[in-house]
């Protein structure tokens, strides 16, 4: 072991802290951009869909927190290294997850639906583009949840696929 495992390894109080800290990351990210996504879905007609977007830098800060300490989880594993996470398929299927999403909001910005969405009335319907890319986002992001979670058990997600 040399390196960051070394740090994680022989500093018990690491990995813990980072599993908190990956906790309100993810809390930070679906609090805030969950809430303009379901704003754009219907939910909480009267609010500007506009002034709900002025929470999407915590969203930003909370994904820059779980590429921290989930790098960390990964170059810092003490038990079975970087390979332990890099061959398991619910770590795979997060991270594909993951860039779908980074897809899904680049497209929401790129595409113009941002700007059609802010243009909303406060009681108004969002466009149907920015309805299925909210519904997307709010899919994508509870499935990369799920399948953090299925790291740990990966030989169970492998037997439930019947692989």
């Amino acid at each position: 072991m040399t390196g960051l495992d070394n740090f994680v390894a022989t500093h018990d109080w690491v990995w813990p802290v980072c599993e908190i800290l990956h906790f309100f990351g993810m809390a930070l990210l679906l609090g805030s951009v969950g809430l303009v996504d379901i704003r754009m879905l219907g939910i909480a007609k009267g609010v500007p869909i506009k002034s709900l977007e002025r929470f999407v830098p915590l969203g930003v800060i909370g994904i820059l927190i779980n590429v921290t300490t989930g790098f960390i989880f990964v170059a810092g594993n003490p038990v079975g290294g970087p390979q332990e996470y890099l061959t398991n398929l619910a770590f795979l299927i997060k991270m594909t997850l993951i860039a779908i999403a980074g897809l899904n909001v680049l497209a929401f910005y790129v595409f113009g639906i941002a700007r059609a969405a802010d243009a909303t009335a406060p009681d108004g319907d969002a466009p149907t583009s920015a309805k299925v890319v909210a519904a997307v986002s709010l899919l994508l992001w509870f499935s990369v949840i799920l399948f953090g979670r299925f790291i740990m058990y990966n030989d169970t997600l492998l037997y439930a696929l019947g692989l």
